[in-house]
């Protein structure tokens, strides 16, 4: 007998034990959701949205979720969380309530509303744990179907664990590739493209990825005949399933309150996709949701009396205890009895969590109001003062916000008053003491975060010849490939011919197509499948195509990957390099720019814009010994253009953040970046010929921005600044203005309008001609800045038009 069979076989005492913890956990959980529904409506919290109804199904998941397993889900899944022993009654109330300290709320400091789960994969200072050790959940996201992408990834790095070797530290992120990544959705979800692209992709991969959507017929209040067709997503994923012939997916169909089915079939999905890595779709139906959708509503005005009635009868809770009672596990007397103590402790637990939440605001607001009656006792504004402390110290359970509006309006008041200095220090400690706990971790606060990575400059071989870009980016990353076995890259045309630009030549043949490979085109589940590696501990390179194509996956993007160290509060990271390639390809689909679009929507990823493939190598570089993801745009036509192949590939580093002066002057900072300067440089040689000296900063880096300031040490120089670019007028170019005028206030220094040149606003056209009346060129950059010095002196520069 294998030890397997034998921990299955258990007495029945032993079973019926079980069994009524497993009924002890859903009744907690469902108390939960009733008192907590009754704490957004009385005002203690903002929103609710719950787990009710959804119970005994997560607790046949739980059983068979192992150690190193990960979970990708959605807001209804706090029964699962709670059956492995991550999430207990008063963490539930403190995420309910946005607590926004770590040890109270360890799903995410209070960022998230409640019902969005995680784990900790990262230990206090940004290390990685043992995640074999531990049960694992990805931090959960609101839009729906967005975990979906993640969660081919995750399952993708199991597969990569049992394929690949030579990876550092592997044993703490995998055990042999045994590890399956668990999904959660909805049924309405399920319409969602994000849904269908994972579940072609899985499928091909053919991944150990365990699907189960929650069927309850509903989608808020659109009933499912209006969102699936057929209203069975099983039903019209049959063509997926697999057979003797063709690989696929292997699809359960169970009801969601027959609780010995559940667990039959959870522990039958386990099996095959943690042994065959074969991907299980679970089709769990005739669930219901007792309070509807969230706190925004009542499900009463949707559902019909016949549902309302079977609802009541088919609650998941409710047909569990039956069974319980007709197979003697308990008397209806014993249930009764766990039902009364799940209400005590729930109770109990909330309270302790609002005490929790509550105190330490009270203790900062008696602080506060001690200071003011201090300063009240003497100020000539008394009266005024004792109004605020009386109604700081009327309100019964104050928030941060009504203690720095308080505190800041009596400052106003008593500007020119002794107590001024007292007061305005305490605003600016309790701020700076305050703020990281609802803004830091955007990005890493490691030691492995960007800023640790020192510039190493290429080197080259006296007489090296020039060669092709494409050949300097090519075997940086051959030498990346050698050097760190968790490093792959996949994409559209990645594998087989090394790219369309063939930055990834013969990389295939020499390190496998585990390593170095093809994607469907599906640019969603492409960055999923970076986003789940990344955050088990590979260093995976996510290729898509086209600058352009990025618009696809840019959703994912934003609220996923550029929110995770944030929204853990630093306990997550998915250190993704995101390559890409755009600019001056002519055509309206692969020429964009949308540069400003991308900034402002993936604040929390780092956007790199390297002008050739040494600086784009060296990017790489850096991004590999830290801990932060990345998207790197590399120059569409600089593949065939001659560079110099330094000597020191994979060990040279652009560091990230850091402009360059690429040509120095005196009159003029132009500033600008990738494919674009060439032609600055072009119209800059011209300007020569006419007595105009054109200072060049290269950016390099738009996320994060000329952090040593450089750019202001420029214009004080010259005192005037033209920032050039590809993008819409207002995209990027009113972003690097805004960072050199506010952060850095260079119109201190300029004796002229400070301007930009951008494309214009509609896409480019196709053809040569085309993209020369649609983009700035070295004509447009020589007028505009000759204008800009007709201002100056009119009669050295006259008037061209």
């Amino acid at each position: 007998m294998t030890e397997t069979e034998t921990k299955k076989t258990i007495s029945f005492d032993d079973f019926k034990a079980e069994v009524l913890n497993d009924y002890k956990v859903a009744i907690v959980s469902r108390e939960c959701s009733l008192l907590g529904r009754k704490e957004v409506l009385t005002g203690k919290a903002k929103f609710g949205i719950f787990g009710d109804g959804k119970e005994v199904p997560q607790l046949a998941m739980a059983k068979a979720f192992r150690n190193g397993d990960f979970r990708s889900g959605y807001y209804r899944d706090q029964t699962f969380m709670m059956a492995i022993g991550k999430l207990n009654i008063q963490q539930f109330f403190a995420g309910l309530y946005g607590h926004s300290d770590l040890e109270h709320d360890p799903m995410s400091a209070g960022r998230q509303m409640g019902g969005h789960f995680s784990t900790h994969s990262l230990d206090e200072n940004g290390n990685w744990k043992s995640l074999t050790q531990q049960k694992n959940s990805s931090a959960d996201i609101s839009p729906t179907a967005g975990q979906m992408p993640r969660l081919l990834g995750l399952a993708q790095a199991s597969k990569v664990f049992r394929n690949v070797s030579g990876i550092e530290n592997k044993t703490d992120f995998s055990i042999n590739g045994n590890e399956v990544a668990w999904g959660t959705i909805g049924n309405a979800s399920t319409s969602e493209g994000l849904f269908f692209e994972t579940i072609n992709a899985a499928g091909v991969l053919q991944v150990p990825m365990i699907i189960s959507v929650w069927d309850d017929e509903y989608g808020i209040s659109v009933h499912a005949r209006h969102q699936t067709t057929k209203e069975n997503i099983s039903e019209i994923l049959k063509g997926f399933q697999r057979d003797e012939d063709n690989k696929g997916y292997e699809i359960i169909v169970v009801k969601g309150w027959d609780y010995p089915e559940l667990i039959s079939a959870y522990e039958r999905a386990s099996q095959i996709a943690r042994e065959q890595h074969v991907p299980v779709l679970i089709h769990v139906h005739e669930l219901t949701q007792p309070q509807g959708h969230s706190t925004s509503g009542s499900h009463e005005r949707y559902k019909n009396a016949d549902r309302l009635s079977w609802e009541a009868e088919y609650d998941c809770i409710a047909q569990m205890r039956k069974w319980m009672i007709e197979n003697e596990m308990a008397t209806a007397e014993d249930l009764d009895a766990i039902d009364s103590q799940a209400k005590k402790d729930v109770l109990e637990g909330k309270k302790a969590a609002w005490s929790a939440y509550t105190n330490p605001i009270k203790e900062e607001r008696d602080e506060l109001v001690s200071v003011l009656k201090t300063i009240s006792e003497q100020s000539p504004n008394k009266v005024f003062i004792d109004k605020y402390i009386n109604d700081l110290s009327g309100i019964k359970e104050p928030i941060r916000k009504e203690l720095l509006i308080a505190a800041r309006k009596v400052l106003r008041i008593i500007i020119k008053e002794a107590g001024k200095s007292t007061l305005s220090t305490w605003i600016t400690a309790y701020t700076e003491k305050i703020q990281p706990k609802y803004s830091s971790h955007l990005f890493s606060q490691s030691d492995k975060n960007i800023y640790s990575v020192s510039e190493v400059l290429p080197e080259y071989a006296e007489g090296n010849e020039e060669v092709d870009g494409r050949v300097v980016i090519r075997d940086n990353f051959d030498a990346l490939f050698a050097k760190y076995p968790s490093t792959l890259v996949f994409g559209e045309d990645c594998g087989h011919i090394g790219d369309v630009n063939q930055g990834l030549e013969g990389m295939q043949e020499k390190y496998g197509d585990f390593r170095v490979c093809d994607a469907g085109i599906r640019e969603a589940t492409i960055l999923g499948q970076g986003i789940g590696m990344a955050m088990r501990g590979l260093r995976p390179i996510a290729e898509i195509q086209y600058l352009d194509y990025l618009l696809y996956a840019i959703q994912i993007m934003s609220d996923d990957l550029a929110t995770l160290q944030y929204r853990t509060a630093g306990r997550q990271k998915a250190p993704l390099i995101i390559r890409t390639r755009g600019h001056r390809l002519e055509g309206i689909w692969h020429s964009g720019s949308p540069m400003g679009m991308i900034i402002n929507a993936i604040r929390g990823i780092h956007v790199l814009v390297p002008r050739n493939m040494t600086k784009a190598a060296g990017f790489y570089n850096t991004l590999l010994e830290t801990d932060e993801p990345a998207l790197v745009v590399e120059c569409l036509n600089g593949y065939r253009l001659k560079e110099k192949k330094p000597t020191n590939l994979g060990e040279f580093k652009t560091p990230i953040g850091v402009v360059e002066t690429i040509k120095e002057g005196t009159d003029i900072t132009l500033v600008s970046y990738g494919s674009t300067l060439r032609l600055v440089e072009q119209a800059a040689k011209e300007l020569l010929e006419v007595g105009i000296d054109a200072e060049i900063i290269d950016v390099q880096s738009l996320l994060p921005f000329d952090i040593n300031h450089d750019i202001v040490k420029s214009v004080a120089k010259t005192n005037r600044l033209l920032v050039i670019d590809e993008d819409v007028p207002g995209g990027a170019s009113a972003y690097i203005l805004q960072q050199i005028l506010d952060e850095q206030n260079a119109y201190r220094y300029l004796d002229s309008k400070p301007e930009t040149l951008t494309s214009k606003a509609h896409r480019p056209a196709y053809g040569t001609d085309g993209d020369y009346f649609s983009k700035p060129s070295a004509e447009d950059i020589y007028e505009k800045v000759y204008a800009i010095m007709h201002e100056v002196n009119p009669t050295e520069y006259p008037q061209l038009y």
